[in-house]
């Protein structure tokens, strides 16, 4: 099958500061892989936590039902969904999350095998003056093509 990419966090990138990147599996209902399989989800503002018995959930991706005049009327767009680990990757993030200033970031949603899975990131927040070095670094590099094009 071709994998192909439901939806991107590109926000994530400019953000944070990616650390390492880890593939999950994700607990859905059947209409919400309809739904990601037409496109509709949305990662940005969500972020991956550890519930109380320490299994790993996203919280804040949004995904629509499927067909909205046949949904069953509790359905809730934003609900907590659990992810698929194993136990040593659960064990290394638990333990990261816990450090000051690490958190996991969703960054896209695609399809592999017929299974739709989601990649995160271990990241780190980036201060404002960083924000802003990049953008000055990406015009300067962008006006040194231009002379060099011409």
């Amino acid at each position: 099958m071709k994998n192909q990419t439901y939806s991107e966090n590109k926000k994530a990138y400019y953000d944070y500061e990616i650390l390492e990147k880890f593939e999950a599996g994700l607990i859905l209902l059947g209409q919400e892989v309809k739904s990601i399989r037409n496109g509709h989800i949305t990662l940005t503002g969500s972020y991956v936590v550890f519930n109380i018995l320490g299994e790993p959930n996203i919280i804040g991706s949004k995904i629509p039902p499927y067909q909205p005049n046949n949904t069953q009327p509790e359905y809730n767009t934003e609900r907590t969904r659990k992810l698929l680990l194993n136990q040593k990757e659960i064990n290394y993030l638990q333990g990261k999350v816990k450090e000051k200033g690490f958190s996991l970031i969703p960054l896209k949603v695609y399809d592999k095998n017929g299974r739709i899975k989601i990649e995160f990131a271990l990241a780190r927040g980036k201060k404002k003056y960083n924000k802003k070095e990049k953008i000055k670094n990406r015009d300067v590099e962008r006006e040194v093509n231009r002379e060099l094009s011409k």
